[in-house]
């Protein structure tokens, strides 16, 4: 009896094994199932598997309009996940193949902030500093009407102001370092590149100083004089002051 017993479990495992082999097998999910899983990961904010999920939409090769919501999704998700400059490099891409697109609009915006967001202070490489400052501009020129112009015109003098005061810093490095003339040009082109900058007059007082210790005594005159007549409340004044009554 127990052989018999044996022999029929085994009967029906095989049964069974060949029921699910002979069985119709799984289709493949469409590209509208793929993006369907993306827009559900995204939603809860697992970015890299919707970036999975809307790769294999675009490698499907689908209508144009669902491959440019997969790619704009790719490049929301990178933005959201914090890998900007994979963010930046999307939205340029959606931008390059879709310049119609009604999101081309807001791509320009975040692949603008996407440099913006590799800012790390002034003094380190001023590229992305650059980079978004000039996408924020080219912005304003292919969108002077758009509802974002208000904060890029905000990001614009932000980033206008910090290429600023890198040229300060690296101004006052020349001085502490005895290099006058090397000074006093990186601080002049401040003033002329920026003259919006708030903030000239630590320019001008780090000018003056530059200018006397390079002989340049109407140069450093002229600096101090334009220190205190527009810059009536800096921290530099009773300094400026005194530079011009003891020295000038």
């Amino acid at each position: 009896m127990k052989l018999l017993r044996h022999c029929l479990i085994l009967l029906t495992f095989c049964l069974s094994l060949f029921a699910g082999c002979a069985s119709t097998p799984t289709a493949d999910p469409t590209a509208q199932d793929l993006y369907a899983r993306g827009e559900t990961s995204f939603t809860k904010g697992r970015y890299q598997e919707a970036i999975g999920y809307w790769k294999q939409v675009k490698e499907q090769f689908p209508e144009p309009e669902l491959m440019a919501k997969a790619e704009i999704g790719i490049a929301n998700a990178y933005f959201l996940d914090n890998e900007f400059i994979e963010a930046g490099a999307a939205y340029e891409d959606f931008r390059r193949l879709h310049p119609t697109h009604d999101l081309a609009q807001f791509a320009l915006y975040r692949q603008a902030l996407s440099s913006y967001n590799l800012i790390t202070g002034i003094d380190t490489d001023q590229v992305p500093v650059k980079n978004a400052l000039a996408l924020f501009e080219t912005f304003v020129k292919q969108h002077p009407k758009s509802e974002y112009v208000p904060k890029v015109q905000e990001k614009i003098a932000e980033c206008r102001g910090m290429l600023a005061q890198y040229e300060i810093y690296v101004g006052r490095f020349y001085y502490r370092t005895d290099a006058y003339q090397a000074a006093i040009g990186r601080l002049e082109g401040a003033l002329t590149q920026f003259p919006d900058y708030s903030g000239h007059d630590e320019t001008l007082y780090y000018l003056a100083k530059a200018s006397l210790e390079a002989k340049q005594k109407d140069k450093a005159k002229t600096a101090l004089s334009r220190l205190i007549r527009e810059y009536p409340k800096s921290t530099f004044l009773g300094d400026a002051r005194k530079l011009l009554a003891e020295k000038l």
